[in-house]
């Protein structure tokens, strides 16, 4: 059995049991998965998941009430001074497209773009099982946004794409993404 399938096997279990206990908010199962595998050094995140405690705190009490998650494993990953320019930016563009229906958005929001600083594809950063989970993720609070990824671009690149639009920055020198020589390394498979 592969590595990443009984990985996903040994946390679906406990999402499971956190998931009995939560109120039913959309994210419910993403943040689950997440807070699973941060307190598990399982991803990029860290025992916060990428939020301040206080954030976390709070996170936890909205969507799983009486679930107590220790967060022994501290981030591995660190915001450089270097990086927070990019992460704000990254933040301003998922809020301006944010679906508004949920409060919960706004910590997805921080959650994604501290994920986007990891080293992996972002779902892997972020502790999800697959990237379809990612995809539904980024459908449900970012709706405008996830729209525009119509050719399953993956999602840092994606993301990152959509930065450089904005400034009019425009790095790709072929004509057309099917024509570029790096066609893979945005498009291919993410196991």
């Amino acid at each position: 059995m592969a590595l990443s399938k009984r990985t996903s096997l040994l946390k679906e279990r406990p999402r499971k049991k956190m998931l009995s206990r939560a109120r039913g908010h959309g994210n419910d199962a993403a943040f689950a998965a997440m807070a699973l595998s941060a307190r598990h050094g399982q991803s990029a995140l860290g025992g916060w998941m990428g939020l301040s405690a206080a954030e976390f705190r709070k996170l936890m009490q909205r969507h799983f009430p009486g679930v107590k998650i220790p967060t022994g494993v501290r981030t591995r990953l660190q915001r450089p001074k270097v990086r927070s320019l990019e992460w704000d930016e990254l933040r301003r563009l998922l809020l301006s497209h944010r679906a508004g229906r949920d409060v919960s958005e706004l910590y997805m929001a921080n959650i994604v773009c501290s994920g986007c600083l990891g080293s992996d594809h972002l779902w892997q950063d972020l502790g999800l099982f697959d990237r379809g989970e990612l995809s539904a993720l980024m459908m449900r609070n970012f709706p405008t946004l996830a729209t525009r990824n119509d050719r399953d671009m993956k999602w840092k690149k994606f993301l990152y794409k959509q930065l450089c639009i904005a400034e009019g920055i425009y790095v790709c020198r072929a004509p057309s993404c099917e024509e570029c020589a790096e066609y893979d390394v945005c498009f291919g498979p993410e196991d």
